[in-house]
């Protein structure tokens, strides 16, 4: 093998929380080996076939999705589709030969991985979340490297390969003391009042929502301002709530945020679900976070994910049920408490794992050079 010009393989997606991750690997290598060769695999019509053409990398796709627990007539296909992947999956391993073969979850890693491990190339495995996902936990025994972004993932994972790195995060990540008077100047909002930042995801969140909706009136109480990320479904009635209750000066909906940086920027406080990116991304920003988890989330993974932070006190939740009567009280509450964000914001730090791309590309270039 050319050390220099390393063949690597990407597989996985479905969500942001793989995919991110993913082109974040991906540019790591190429800061470390300019000329190497990276191919993703993903799942054709899922999100992945068109971000990452967009981050410059070549995909291609596998006929391939999840296996629905309860009833489906979709899993009558599933089969069919998985044997349609494997076959796909082994004619382009065999075809590109790739050095190494990296996993970060979603569809179409598992035909990948477990292709890629019959043919005896080295897989590395990047799992996200608290509470691995199951094509992760079925293909580990085959992976050379593991790595996590949490301790005691033993529990699922062979120790030995097990490798502490953190999530891989976007470029645009990154320390934004430099930015509050911008962001505040691009959101409108009013320098002398606390901010808050509700991030629901680029669909919104359902739950979230309604519980600013049950209890927006509240708002008047006090003279805090919030940036409310509303997602499409919910944004024309959230508009019409600001506009009844005379809040247009403090709240500031928005369907999508296109600069995360400029909002994280401007947040004392973030309302958020608790996937691994947004936990990760949280952590490296050192913010007070109020997290309401999806509760159909893949083995309620997100309420994992939350709780190994709250049982540090780097973070507060609030169950997705209980939004209506709970997630304002809590979140104007530790407003009124600067002592408690600043012991959160000192505490999600612990979390925080800026170097986790290059430490995972260090996992990589061990198995090149003893290839």
């Amino acid at each position: 093998m050319n050390q220099k010009q390393p063949k690597i393989i990407i597989s996985g997606g479905g969500t942001g929380g793989h995919i991110f991750p993913a082109i974040a690997i991906a540019d790591a290598l190429k800061r470390r080996y300019p000329h190497a060769e990276i191919l993703f695999i993903g799942a054709k019509n899922r999100m992945e076939m068109d971000r990452v053409p967009k981050a410059g990398y070549p995909i291609e796709g596998l006929w391939i999705s999840g296996f629905k627990r309860e009833f489906s007539l979709d899993n009558l296909s599933f089969p069919f589709k998985l044997i349609s992947s494997m076959v796909k999956a082994k004619r382009i391993i065999k075809r590109f030969k790739p050095d190494v073969v990296i996993g970060v979850g979603g569809f179409a890693s598992g035909p990948t991985m477990k292709t890629a491990a019959s043919l005896r190339i080295p897989i590395v495995i990047q799992e996200q979340n608290s509470y691995p996902g199951i094509t992760n936990k079925i293909v580990a025994n085959k992976a050379t490297k593991i790595c996590v972004a949490y301790d005691n993932m033993d529990k699922w994972f062979p120790a030995d390969r097990i490798v502490l790195t953190g999530n891989p995060l976007r470029n645009n990540i990154k320390p934004l003391d430099d930015k509050k008077d911008e962001s505040l100047r691009f959101f409108n909002l009013d320098p002398e009042k606390k901010t808050i930042l509700l991030v629901g995801g680029s669909q919104g969140a359902l739950g979230i929502n309604k519980g600013i909706s049950a209890q927006i009136e509240t708002f008047k109480d006090n003279d805090y301002q919030m940036i409310w990320q509303t997602g499409k479904f919910y944004y024309e009635q959230a508009v019409e709530e600001v506009k009844r209750h005379g809040l247009g000066d403090r709240i500031k909906c928005t369907v999508f945020i296109e600069r995360m940086d400029l909002a994280y920027a401007a947040a004392d406080v973030v309302i958020s679900r608790a996937g691994a990116m947004s936990i990760s991304e949280l952590s490296l920003l050192h913010k007070a976070v109020v997290f309401v988890p999806l509760p159909t989330a893949a083995e309620d993974h997100q309420t994992k994910n939350a709780m190994r932070l709250v049982e540090a006190d780097a973070a507060l939740m609030v169950k997705n049920d209980e939004t209506q009567k709970e997630l304002l009280p809590v979140v104007f509450a530790l407003m009124e408490n600067e002592d408690k964000m600043k012991e959160m914001r000192n505490k999600i730090e612990y979390f925080a794992k800026p170097d986790a791309a290059e430490d995972i590309v260090d996992q990589i270039e061990i198995i090149l050079n003893n290839n």
